[in-house]
């Protein structure tokens, strides 16, 4: 796993705990959890791509 993916990992979800917590403090609790699932769903797209990667240097190596 490359050390980029993972900072870009933690600084997606510092800029999405700081935009929680602005939204709920104005009184937008909605558009709060809306952030944050849109956060959540940008980091298991990233994810997603390297457990594809991982299952391809799997089947690579098993050779299936």
């Amino acid at each position: 796993m490359e050390v980029d993916l993972i900072f870009k990992i933690a600084a997606i979800g510092i800029l999405v705990a700081v935009l929680n917590q602005l939204l709920i403090r104005s009184g937008r609790e909605e558009q709060a959890m809306m952030t944050t699932l849109a956060g959540l769903i940008v980091v298991l797209m990233m994810i997603i791509d390297q457990i594809n990667v991982l299952f391809g240097t799997i089947k690579s190596v098993f050779q299936l």
